[in-house]
């Protein structure tokens, strides 16, 4: 903790100057004019440096630009800036902005999306996946053009110094010059648990920079991962939480057991990522031929800079001569201007590259005897099972831009991909020594992206790759989305649609996993899903609903198989086994989500209702409603402080929700013979939550309703935190 916090405090300390802000940005490329202060690209998107709005004697520019880059290409997306005070109450919960996942209770604990929709497909960074809440890839970083150097310093806490949270965040940019910036994020949370054998604690710190000039475009980013959880297996007995006036004596959370102590899952990632395009193109004057002709002076005092003498005798008398001299003199004039021009790309060249590397560790001094049914190699109370990763990824691409003519209506890319990945995953000898055994896959796939991205009415973008050489030939993904904007009884109105069709190798630890208690080598077959997803958003009545259908074969999934142990002929509990299924017919999923918000003058009722149901509920189980609502009031004092006071409730139907297997760190269905069942049970909050200028801060008292007996998990047989108040605050400092 101490070197986090001495870095922390060197990088803030250390003198970065630089100017500009972008207000305005789009994927192309841009460049500097001088005579018009403002940015402008091939795309003709104009951008402002920011505007003063403070009213000292030296006033501090102030404003932000953030976007996003695609993995693959670098295209670049707007994304708003996260400095207002919308929702900023639940920024710090793992169970998500809006509730919709669910956790092991603990702070960055591993999680997974209720609402199927928005679940990822097989994640290339396995381990990962289940830290969404706190690992950021490159496509969901925040890259920043920023006026005046910006820092971001933000703090939450929750519960005492036995059991309680906090969490520690720095965010840095500033620009280089007018098309080029840098900046860092650090990040620490830890989490201490308020049931026994859960502490948590995650690190990242993230470094970038890039150049977005006329010819040539470049981001890199680097960024390290240090996750580390203890595992306790959940509680010892439900009945703790689901009916505890059945024990004689009430009980803490500290002081219920758990099933697991001493283990630990840890992760370590880094990734290097570099993207670079050099653009072709050609410069276009911004001044039209009419203007240019109202710039010319007239011809008298065009002749007066004349130094020939007898040459301005001359063109009085000869009239086509001086027709002649006066449109020489017209285009040295128009050549002294120096008129104002932009740079507007057709064509660009595109190399990214991806090298990520992972070791993923399960750690365990203390198994309880019988948890495990099989035990391959080693002392179960020295477990040491490590996992390391290595992937290199090369794209190459060449872009045709949409509107360089008026006949480029769309643009059009082509890419190819060489990926290499190597695995380390322990391994058993005859002679009950430990070695590694490594596993090489290199993969060469092509594909190419139809798009449009101006305009206000429509925008479209269909995207399709296969693999050709590998380990996954014949694994290909073809993906489209589309958007429609228009006007309507004085409402803003969007279509929006999204549809795709993958054909895809499951990963690799869906194929091969190794360690002491869990040891797999799987032929699997490919996994086919098509979707078909449409969305319909009303600005004025604060309405988004989304309907989609998807159609699963072969759909692939970790589940947990458990065997009954007994002693004296009695069952007394059941040893556990992690196994990978594959359902080889067809799963159909249905889902639909409203956002209905309403406002009332100070009142304001945001709601949001998912419905879904699976065809195959035991493969792919999911609660068939899951709602969360938040009522508050909105006001302002003295005109400067914004202030929300209200509440909040998640809920969602009973279902056999996902149980989780530390040994791989993953959440698992169920064993169909000690189903447990979660839901109908709901989580309320309250909280304040303010806003004054450039400095943010809320208190929540998180889970009021935790004294009430009910089915209190948000995972089987991981209860939900007891009440606890929070509180986090976030300031912006400019230069």
């Amino acid at each position: 903790m101490k070197q986090y916090l001495l870095v922390l405090l060197f990088l803030l300390l250390t003198p970065v100057t630089g100017k500009a802000q972008i207000d305005n940005f789009s994927q192309q490329n841009q460049g500097y004019n001088e005579e018009y202060g403002r940015m402008e690209n091939g795309g003709n998107n104009h951008f402002s440096w920011g505007r003063d709005t403070t009213k000292s004697d030296k006033p501090i520019p102030i404003g932000l630009f953030m976007w996003n880059i695609d993995k693959r290409l670098g295209d670049i997306t707007h994304v708003e800036a996260d400095t207002m005070m919308y929702r900023f109450q639940n920024f710090n919960n793992t169970d998500g902005i809006s509730g919709s996942y669910n956790t092991l209770g603990n702070l960055g604990s591993p999680r997974m999306n209720r609402l199927f929709m928005d679940r990822e497909v097989f994640s290339e960074t396995f381990f990962m996946e289940p830290y969404s809440f706190f690992y950021t890839p490159v496509n969901k970083f925040m890259f920043t053009n920023t006026k005046s150097p910006f820092t971001n310093l933000s703090y939450h806490r929750a519960g005492n110094t036995q059991d309680g949270e906090d969490r520690v965040r720095a965010y840095f940019a500033s620009n280089i010059n007018k098309l080029s910036g840098i900046g860092f994020l650090l990040d620490y949370a830890y989490g201490r648990g308020f049931y026994n054998n859960q502490a948590t604690s995650l690190f990242n710190g993230s470094l970038y920079g890039y150049y977005l000039g006329d010819r040539y475009n470049m981001h890199a980013w680097i960024s390290s991962n240090h996750i580390k959880i203890g595992e306790n297996g959940g509680i010892d007995d439900d009945t703790y939480i689901t009916n505890p006036e059945s024990f004689s004596q009430s009980f803490r959370s500290k002081d219920i057991p758990t099933v697991l102590a001493e283990t630990w899952n840890r992760n370590d990632d880094q990734t290097y990522f570099l993207t670079h395009r050099y653009n072709l193109g050609f410069d276009q004057s911004l001044i039209t031929k009419d203007s240019i002709a109202k710039l010319i002076p007239a011809d008298t005092t065009l002749f007066k800079s004349l130094k020939d003498s007898i040459l301005r005798v001359r063109i009085e008398t000869d009239t086509l001569l001086r027709k002649q001299v006066r449109d020489s003199l017209c285009q040295n004039y128009i050549t002294s201007l120096a008129l104002p021009s932009r740079f507007v790309p057709v064509t660009s060249f595109i190399h990214t590259l991806n090298v990520r590397h992972g070791v993923h560790g399960y750690y365990s001094r203390e198994t309880p005897d019988f948890y495990y049914t099989n035990h391959y190699y080693g002392d179960q109370n020295q477990v040491k099972d490590i996992f390391d990763e290595l992937s290199v990824r090369n794209t190459l691409g060449i872009a045709l831009h949409e509107g360089f003519n008026k006949w480029a209506k769309a643009g059009l890319t082509a890419f190819a991909t060489h990926e290499f990945r190597t695995y380390n995953l322990p391994y058993h000898l005859g002679t009950g020594g430990k070695a590694t055994q490594r596993y090489t896959e290199n993969n060469i796939s092509v594909g190419g992206i139809l798009s449009k991205k101006e305009g206000k009415l429509l925008h479209y973008k269909a995207e399709g790759d296969i693999v050709l050489l590998g380990e996954d030939v014949g694994q290909f993904n073809i993906d489209g989305k589309a958007d429609l904007n228009f006007r309507l009884f004085k409402d803003t109105v969007t279509l929006a649609a999204h549809a795709y069709m993958k054909n895809l190798n499951p990963s690799f630890y869906y194929r091969h996993y190794q360690s002491q208690f869990t040891w797999w080598n799987n032929d699997l077959n490919y996994e086919f899903r098509t979707r078909i997803e449409g969305a319909l958003h009303s600005k004025k009545t604060k309405t988004t609903l989304r309907i989609g259908v998807e159609n699963i074969k072969n759909y692939t999934y970790f589940g947990m198989e458990k065997t009954p142990y007994a002693e004296n002929y009695e069952t007394i509990g059941y040893s556990h086994n992690t196994v990978v299924n594959q359902y080889s017919g067809n799963i159909q999923v249905f889902s639909a989500i409203l956002n209905q918000d309403f406002r009332f003058g100070i009142f304001n009722w945001e709601n949001e209702i998912a419905y879904q149901k699976a065809s195959n509920s035991a493969a792919l189980p999911l609660p068939d409603l899951t709602l969360y609502s938040n009522l508050y009031i909105k006001f302002k004092i003295a005109k400067v402080l914004n202030l929300e006071l209200g509440g909040d409730i998640r809920y969602f139907t009973k279902y056999y929700a996902p149980d989780y297997s530390p040994a791989i760190g993953q959440f698992v269905t169920q064993d169909r013979n000690s189903y447990v069942s979660i839901g109908n049970y709901p989580i309320c909050n309250v909280y304040a939550n303010l806003l004054l200028k450039h400095f943010r801060f809320y208190i929540t008292g998180s889970h009021i309703n935790a004294s009430m007996n009910g089915n209190a998990f948000l995972a089987p047989h991981y209860p939900i935190n007891p009440m606890v108040i929070r509180f986090g605050l976030s300031w912006n400092f400019y230069n």
